[in-house]
């Protein structure tokens, strides 16, 4: 009995670590982040390309997030070994944001624990429903953020080559999550569902592109 709360307890101080770490804790990548050589960007330019990458970031913060709730619910080992593993990608794409956002002279978003905080409830609550519904919710959100990253590789400046070269690579990447999802069983998610999720991400798109 004793070592059952003691593991209990031991998990949710994991937990608590990993969010103080996301959301404190200059992250570190485990790949290197895309090396293209890039002159200085004309005022206006550096701003947009600041607000882009900002608004990247804080899709990062709560990428993380978001496997996490869905680890903590997940009932077979090898659907909670797949969050944890594009999670790790995931640490990679916050730390490359991050890096380009100091490089740019920018900040992060002021609302990044509020993302946090709300993608873990969400991850949570997919994860309950089932691990089909939550590797569904994978397949859908990863789809969105490659329809996002698209449109701001569209926006970003010809010229900022490096935010490109990342962003390029992060898309990838999201891809290769979502089609991983949908071979393991995600399940397509009902229409009501798919447009609150595009909701959310437009309200946290807006407020992190300003705050």
């Amino acid at each position: 009995m004793n070592t059952r709360r003691l593991g209990v307890q031991d998990r949710v101080i994991g937990e608590i670590d990993r969010i103080i770490k996301t959301l404190t804790i200059k992250p570190r990548a485990s790949r290197g982040m895309p090396k293209i050589p890039q002159d200085a960007l004309p005022e206006a330019e550096r701003a947009e390309s600041v607000r882009l990458m900002r608004v990247n970031h804080a899709g990062e913060v709560a990428a993380q997030a978001l496997y996490q709730g869905q680890a903590l619910a997940a009932r077979d080992p090898k659907v909670k070994s797949a969050m944890h593993e594009a999670a790790a990608e995931e640490i990679d794409h916050l730390a490359w944001c991050e890096q380009r956002l100091q490089e740019l002279k920018g900040r992060p978003s002021l609302l990044n624990p509020l993302w946090y905080f709300g993608s873990l409830m969400l991850g949570a609550l997919a994860g309950a429903l089932g691990d089909r519904a939550s590797l569904g919710f994978i397949a859908e959100t990863e789809k969105q953020v490659e329809s996002h990253l698209r449109d701001h590789l569209e926006r970003l400046s010809p010229k900022d080559l490096r935010s490109r070269a990342i962003l390029t690579q992060m898309t990838h990447d999201e891809m290769k999550h979502g089609a991983k999802a949908a071979s393991m069983g995600g399940k397509a998610l009902p229409f009501p569902i798919t447009w609150a999720m595009r909701a959310t991400s437009r309200l946290m798109t807006h407020g992190s592109y300003w705050i």
